[in-house]
Order: C-alpha cells, then sequence, then structure tokens
C-alpha cells in the first residue's frame, strides 16, 4: 500500500476546494463541539476527539485517494465547511457529505460545494454512483439531498450513527457527464 495525500483544489465561482490545512481544525472543531448543529453528522465530546477526527479525515485522503475537501470562501479566503466523498470502514459505499459552519450558512454553500465534489467524484475518480446518508430528523440535509437529485433508497443501521436513510444520487449519465475512468464503488472500499 502506498499512502499519498494528492488532494486537488477545485473551483467554484465562489468556493475553491481543497485539502484540509493546519488552521481548518479551528472552525471545524467548533462545528463538531457544538451539539446542537453536529448531531446530524457526528458529534464529537472534546477537542481531543475533534482532534482525531481532523487527522482521521486527512487520513482518509492518503487510505483512498479521496476524502472532504475544506470549502474556502474566496472572497475572504475562510473554511466555511467542508464537502467530499467519505467511504470509512463500515459504509454502505461512497457517500457524497457536506458541512456548512454557522456563520456561512443561507447562501447556497452546500449545494455548491456539493455539486461540484459530486462532479469530481464522477469525472475524476470515475465512480459510477454516490449516496448521502442522512440521519432521520435531519430535514435540511434531505432537503439538499433532494436538491441534488437524490432520492431516498432505503433506511439501514450505519456503524456511527444508527439508523440513517440512504439516498442514491443521479450517476454521470444522468446528469450528462462525460466520464472516462472505469471506477466502481466497490474499488475504493
Amino acid at each position: 500500500m502506498t499512502l499519498r495525500l494528492d488532494i486537488p483544489r477545485i473551483e467554484t465561482d465562489r468556493l475553491v476546494l481543497r485539502g484540509p490545512e493546519a488552521s481548518d481544525f479551528e472552525p471545524l472543531a467548533g462545528f463538531l463541539l457544538d451539539r446542537e448543529r453536529s448531531w446530524g453528522f457526528g458529534t464529537e465530546k472534546n477537542m481531543s476527539r475533534a482532534w482525531r477526527w481532523f487527522a482521521m479525515s486527512i487520513g482518509h485522503w492518503a487510505l483512498h485517494g479521496f476524502g472532504y475537501f475544506t470549502m474556502e470562501w474566496k472572497e475572504t479566503g475562510q473554511p466555511c465547511g467542508i464537502t467530499g466523498i467519505w467511504a470509512p470502514e463500515g459504509w454502505p459505499e461512497p457517500e457524497l457529505g457536506w458541512v456548512v459552519y454557522d456563520r456561512f450558512e443561507g447562501r447556497g454553500i452546500a449545494y455548491e460545494g456539493a455539486e461540484r465534489a459530486r462532479r469530481w467524484a464522477y469525472q475524476d475518480l470515475g465512480l459510477t454512483t454516490l449516496t448521502s446518508n442522512i440521519v432521520p430528523g435531519n430535514t435540511r440535509s434531505i432537503a439538499l439531498a433532494e436538491r441534488l437529485g437524490a432520492q431516498y433508497e432505503t433506511t439501514y443501521q450505519n456503524v456511527e450513527m444508527g439508523e440513517d436513510y440512504l439516498y442514491r444520487h443521479p450517476g454521470p449519465s444522468e446528469l450528462g457527464l462525460d466520464c472516462d475512468a472505469d471506477g466502481s464503488p466497490e474499488a475504493y472500499a
């Protein structure tokens, strides 16, 4: 096994999706430690656990070649959330996930970042399908998944979160994307 961090830098009109940097830890930890905001993603109980999640996220990139991008607000250079493809041990298949930090909500950042990350996963990684796994009651994430064209497929037991709804995203051909790579979810598990 070769471990490497080869994280692309991807831009949208208002965002830069980039690899995590040390200075991204504090805003992420602020989210992870806030029970009210992070309950649907996974709340950490202390700063040490938040740090471990941050380090695990970087390790995910090294092991899989994909993971969560830091979303940076172009106008200020500030981290405003995370989005990307997540497939740790125990996940049913690669998942498109997103988080927007408190003072950046209401600007369409989650949609903009997640749509771009999904396109990257299909066109550059060659994935042919993605899900978003959403805790029941997380109506905002359900609404965003549906806005992205994902449809409810099943309810399952997530190894970390318990009961989860699995939403299936449209595939690359349904989105009209040209994809040359031959990648299946199994290749990245």
